[in-house]
């Protein structure tokens, strides 16, 4: 096998039509009402090979699809917004379904390797055809999949080619997907710290050993017992709560200008000109979708459906989010819905400053890490993106 440095001779190069080397939608059969693993079109992560979640659900219907095939979104704005993952997560032999707005490509047996699909599929080249190709109505355009099949294109019509192209990409990926599990790891450090000092009370006393199980005194109070010197109050006591708004400009892709994200109730909704905020700010969802919070430190824009909080104590603040029974404050009918008044007004348990500063800090430390290694994540997929046209079309 060659070096990334040693280019291919174009003889060994051949022209094909995609469904040459690819599979699309091979057969497979799922009974209907079996209950097995499903992977919707909200759990693929944008640009992202992994998938990070999955759910079990009755088959009624849809796309079905095997470890190692790739699945990608036919329908916009999911395609342009980066909705195309290599499956990896199932078993053996594992059978799984997702949505009806799945292409599924699996690889020929001794023609194509299944990595080599996965970043061919998202090559430039594939992704503008595939573009391009949508039909429909404006907002449920879809692409035409006999274009992506009739597409010819000059690939490798090795082997060993493809998969050293493949491994060279996946190397990179493989990074990412470290050091994505360093973060989550260190999240659940953060979680495991915070139940500790305040579900347990087991935070250091004034020697240094936990405080319940060495004789600390505790006090009544709305909420329950807790420790001596703490408070009850509402959230607003340390933590500012606005609401986004709603923006001025809108595009549901990155393009020209439009670059500063929308967040919404769980997710980057578009993109727009303007910048509301370039600051650490946590996010949750006001209206839709509640629950899910959001920590954003960059240049964003916060939709009228989401909620803001700013707080010296952030990590706290943070983690009790995490906690609180939304379901408890809803009031909406027709769709979920919480007030600012209400979030403001939610009780919770206020520590002594010491305790709620020496918890910032140790977790402060834990999320600096984690920031590093998203702009680490950043500038590699920048590094893949940059050689994933050049390894495909040749020319490295």
């Amino acid at each position: 096998m060659k070096g990334i440095g040693e280019r291919n001779n174009m003889e060994e190069w051949k022209e094909y039509k995609l469904k040459d080397i690819i599979q699309f939608n091979p057969l497979e059969r799922i009974p209907k009402g079996t209950k097995c693993r499903k992977i919707g079109m909200d759990q693929l992560s944008p640009f992202c090979r992994y998938v990070y979640s999955n759910n079990y659900d009755l088959y009624k219907g849809g796309t079905k699809f095997r470890n190692g095939d790739t699945i990608m979104a036919r329908i916009t704005p999911c395609l342009e917004n980066g909705k195309t993952a290599y499956v990896s997560s199932l078993g053996d032999d594992e059978v799984a379904f997702g949505s009806t707005e799945f292409i599924v490509m699996r690889k020929i047996e001794n023609v194509s390797d299944s990595k080599f699909i996965y970043y061919l599929s998202i090559s430039p080249t594939i992704r503008d055809i595939a573009i391009k190709s949508m039909i429909g109505s404006s907002g449920r355009q879809r692409v035409q999949q006999d274009v992506l099949e009739n597409l010819k294109m000059k690939l490798p019509s090795s082997l060993d080619d493809q998969i050293r192209i493949a491994n060279i990409l996946s190397s990179l990926d493989d990074k990412i997907e470290l050091n994505n599990r360093i973060n989550a790891n260190l999240e659940e450090q953060a979680q495991a710290l915070f139940r500790r000092w305040f579900v347990d009370f087991e935070f250091p006393n004034e020697k240094g050993f936990p405080y319940k199980s060495n004789g600390g005194k505790f006090i009544d109070s709305e909420l329950g017992r807790i420790p001596e010197g703490w408070t009850v109050g509402n959230l607003s006591t340390i933590a500012n709560i606005v609401s986004g708004k709603r923006p001025l400009h809108k595009c549901n892709i990155k393009k020209g200008e439009s670059i500063i994200p929308i967040i919404g109730a769980s997710s980057i909704m578009g993109y727009t000109t303007d910048m509301l905020y370039n600051e650490e700010i946590l996010i949750i969802g006001r209206v839709g979708t509640l629950g899910v919070v959001q920590r954003i430190s960059g240049p964003c824009w916060t939709s009228d459906n989401t909620l803001v909080i700013k707080s010296l104590y952030k990590e706290y603040i943070y983690q009790l989010l995490n906690r609180i029974k939304y379901t408890n404050i809803n009031r909406g009918s027709t769709q979920p819905l919480i007030t600012q008044t209400d979030m403001k007004n939610t009780k919770i348990f206020i520590p002594d400053d010491k305790i709620l500063y020496s918890f910032e800090k140790l977790v402060s430390q834990m999320f600096a890490c984690c920031k590093e290694n998203i702009t680490q994540n950043v500038n590699i997929a920048r590094l893949r993106n940059t050689l994933l046209p050049k390894l495909m079309n040749n020319e490295i």
